[in-house]
C-alpha cells in the first residue's frame, strides 16, 4: 500500500470489519423484524431497503466526493442505523397491523440510508488511504457478504443489537484514526483524472455492464448451488448453505485483488473469465453424478475475484471521484440481480 501505509492499514482493517457488522447488522434486524409476522411483508421490505441501500449509492458518492470532512459520513450513517435499529424494534409493542408495517418500511428506509453512507465513506476512505490498492479495495468489499451470511442465518434481536455496539465502538476508532495526523480528510490530492470526457464516460458505462453480467452469473451459480446437496442446520431448521456462499464470495472478492497484484490486471481477468466459462459449459455434463453444485462454488468463487479489478479500474478513470465510481458499482448491482431472476 503505497500511500499513508499505515493509516492505510487501519483503515481498511477497521473499514472491512465495519463493513462485515454493518451488512450485517441491516439483514438481521430486517429479519427479525418481519419474522413473527410472516412472509408477506418480506418483499415489500427488503425491496424497500435495497433500493435506498444500493440505487443511492451514486448521489451519497457525490457527497462524499464534495465533502471536506468525511467523518459527518460515517457519524450520519450510525446514527440513521441506529434509528432503524430502534425504530424496527417497535414492531415487538404494536398491535395495529397498518402502523406495523409503517414502521416496516420506515425502518428499511432509515437502515437502507445508512448502508448507502457507509458503503462510499469505506470505499472512498480505502481509496484514498492506499494510493487505490487493489488488494485493499479487494479487502474492504469482501466481507460485507459473509456478513449478510451471517446476519441472515442467525437472526436476533440481541444479535442486532450487539452489532449496533460494535459498530458505534469501532467507528469511534476509525474516526480517532480519521482525525489524527496521518488521517485522510480532504477531498483528494487534488488531482483529477487525465482522461476524456467521453473515454470516462464509455469506460463507467462499460464497468458498470460488466457488474450488472457479474451480479446475474453470481445470482445462476448461486442458485445452482442451492439445488446441490449441501448439508441442513438442525439447530435452526436451515441450511448451512447461506454460510458457504458467503464465505466463498468473500473469499474470492478478497483472492481477486492479490492475484491481480501479482500476475496483472489484463492476464487475471482473462483467467477469470475463461474459468467461468469452464464452469457454467461443465455444469450440465456433471450434474447427472451430483457434481454440478462443486462447478457452481468454483465459478461463484471465480466470479467474484473480478470485484477489486472493476472498482479499482473505475477510481483510476474517476480519480478524485471515488465515492461516485464507488456508488455507481453498486448501483449497477440491482439490475443485474433483476435480470438473472426474472
Amino acid at each position: 500500500m503505497q500511500k499513508g501505509s499505515s493509516c492505510g492499514v487501519w483503515t481498511t482493517g477497521i473499514g472491512s470489519v465495519l463493513h462485515f457488522l454493518v451488512d450485517g447488522l441491516c439483514i438481521c434486524c430486517l429479519y427479525a423484524m418481519v419474522a413473527p409476522f410472516g412472509l408477506v411483508h418480506l418483499t415489500g421490505v427488503f425491496v424497500t431497503y435495497t433500493l435506498m441501500a444500493f440505487a443511492t449509492q451514486p448521489l451519497t458518492g457525490m457527497w462524499a466526493d464534495a465533502m471536506r470532512w468525511k467523518h459527518w459520513m460515517l457519524l450520519g450513517a450510525d446514527v440513521l442505523l441506529a434509528l432503524g435499529v430502534l425504530t424496527a424494534s417497535l414492531v415487538q409493542v404494536v398491535d395495529l397491523a397498518s402502523m406495523r408495517e409503517l414502521v416496516m418500511f420506515v425502518a428499511a428506509l432509515l437502515m437502507g440510508i445508512g448502508n448507502s453512507l457507509f458503503h462510499v465513506w469505506g470505499g472512498k476512505q480505502t481509496a484514498l488511504t492506499t494510493g487505490n490498492d487493489i488488494r485493499a479495495l479487494g479487502v474492504f468489499v469482501s466481507t460485507g457478504a459473509f456478513g449478510l451470511a451471517v446476519g441472515g442465518l442467525f437472526f436476533s434481536w440481541s444479535l442486532a443489537y450487539v452489532f449496533l455496539l460494535l459498530i458505534c465502538l469501532l467507528s469511534v476508532i476509525a474516526l480517532n484514526i480519521s482525525l489524527s495526523k496521518g488521517g485522510v480528510l480532504e477531498v483528494s490530492d487534488g488531482k483529477r483524472g487525465r482522461f476524456s470526457m467521453i473515454f470516462v464516460c464509455a469506460a463507467i458505462l462499460g464497468l458498470m455492464l460488466f457488474v450488472m453480467f457479474r451480479s446475474s452469473v453470481s445470482e445462476v451459480f448461486t442458485t445452482g448451488i442451492k439445488e446441490g446437496p449441501l448439508p441442513t442446520s438442525p439447530s435452526r431448521g436451515g441450511e448451512y448453505l447461506l454460510m458457504v456462499i458467503g464465505l466463498i464470495a468473500m473469499l474470492g472478492k478478497m483472492a481477486g485483488g492479490w492475484i491481480s497484484r501479482w500476475l496483472g490486471i489484463v492476464p487475471t481477468l482473462v483467467l477469470l473469465l475463461l474459468g467461468v466459462a469452464a464452469c457454467w459449459l461443465l455444469k450440465s455434463s456433471l450434474a447427472s453424478s451430483g457434481g454440478e453444485w462443486w462447478l457452481m462454488l468454483t465459478g461463484l468463487f471465480l466470479i467474484n475475484c473480478t470485484m477489486p479489478i472493476t472498482l479499482y479500474l473505475a477510481n483510476e478513470v474517476l480519480k478524485g471521484r471515488e465515492g461516485l465510481a464507488f456508488g455507481l458499482l453498486a448501483a449497477a448491482l440491482i439490475p443485474g440481480y433483476l435480470l438473472a431472476t426474472m
